[in-house]
């Protein structure tokens, strides 16, 4: 038997084609055939993956999952295909946040979400890597679903990091670390805010460390830089690094004093899981999937008042005893995000489709 995926824009270090990729190495070692078909992909991942334009036809017993974050023609290509299906949702981020910096943008939102709801006839079981997109396959009319989080090789993060970055950053400032595509839902023009108050009113020896793709939204990172300007932050103390290699993004995670997030719009958040890895104390905005994710764990706020956002990242980071139970309770949540549960949880949900 046959269980393939489907993944529109397979791309190197995305939390989805990453979970995919350990999926599709699992399925083989239970002796699945099992293989990764895509429109695009980046170089080096064609070894691991085929184009969907070589895709053979499936049998009645086969099953087909399709990751699905973005519209594109494999939706309508799997809904043609015979088969058991299942839908794997990641998640899709409303429109009213590109609102005003990307008209295309909004008109992508709009479509993937008609897309989205167009799936629901077709779907045997609808999973979803957080309760709340759970919830949001129930609202939209999915009768089977399930919650299947990301799969997360925590193993990778003992690779070695660069401890050149890592020296060079940790001096005498606070770091204030972010993670995570430069997209509005981000809210990172709040962290900005956060860096100004913190500067003026708390100590100028401060730094915020943005790590994510600044093209990925050009208008917006604009928007960005512009605030830095009017708020007379100099390079040392704002730092956008655009798309950096692993060791050094990890250099920077260990670098780093706190992880804040004021985020309004995540579908699971694996910058969340990452900084637990490193026992690094999460701070976040609570909304959507952000406390599924952190489960218990990091420091939740329910305000945007940033004096207050940032007199608490001040206490976080000077007061030992409450760092210690941060990070202890982080790795008390990590230790509840094991591969091989949701291996276990994967296989049953195939005997349950296939039975």
């Amino acid at each position: 038997m046959r269980v393939d995926q489907f993944i529109p824009a397979f791309h190197h270090g995305d939390a989805i084609g990453d979970s995919g990729l350990h999926l599709k190495e699992f399925l083989c070692s239970q002796g699945f055939s099992s293989e990764i078909y895509c429109l695009d992909r980046d170089k080096g991942l064609e070894k691991k993956s085929v184009l969907y334009a070589d895709y053979p036809q499936p049998g009645p017993e086969d099953v087909n999952i399709l990751h699905f974050a973005l519209p594109s023609p494999l939706s309508k290509a799997f809904i043609e295909i015979p088969g058991r299906k299942i839908l794997i949702h990641h998640n899709i981020t409303p429109p009213e946040f590109f609102s005003g910096f990307s008209e295309e943008m909004v008109r992508i939102s709009e479509a993937g979400r008609r897309e989205f709801e167009s799936l629901v006839p077709h779907v045997d079981l609808a999973l979803a890597d957080s309760e709340y997109n759970r919830q949001e396959l129930s609202q939209c009319g999915f009768s089977n679903t399930a919650v299947f989080p990301l799969f997360v090789d925590l193993s990778k993060y003992e690779r070695p990091h660069n401890r050149f970055v890592h020296d060079l950053f940790r001096d005498d400032r606070t770091n204030i670390l972010f993670v995570g595509r430069i997209v509005p839902n981000k809210k990172i023009e709040n962290l900005i805010k956060v860096l100004f108050y913190y500067k003026k009113f708390i100590s100028p020896l401060v730094r915020l460390i943005v790590i994510g793709k600044t093209e990925s939204l050009p208008s917006y990172y604009q928007s960005l830089v512009r605030l830095a300007d009017e708020f007379y932050l100099k390079p040392e103390e704002i730092c956008f690094t655009g798309h950096i290699p692993d060791e050094e993004m990890y250099a920077l995670y260990r670098a780093s004093d706190v992880f804040l997030s004021m985020s309004e719009h995540e579908g699971f958040g694996l910058p969340f899981i990452e900084s637990m890895v490193f026992d690094l104390p999460v701070m976040a905005f609570n909304c959507t999937a952000v406390p599924y994710t952190l489960d218990g764990a990091g420091i939740l706020f329910n305000t945007r008042q940033v004096d207050r956002v940032s007199e608490l990242v001040d206490i976080v980071v000077r007061d030992q005893n409450l760092r210690k139970k941060v990070i202890n309770g982080q790795r008390e949540r990590l230790k509840r995000f094991d591969p091989e549960n949701r291996e276990r949880l994967f296989l049953r949900f195939i005997e349950d489709l296939t039975g």
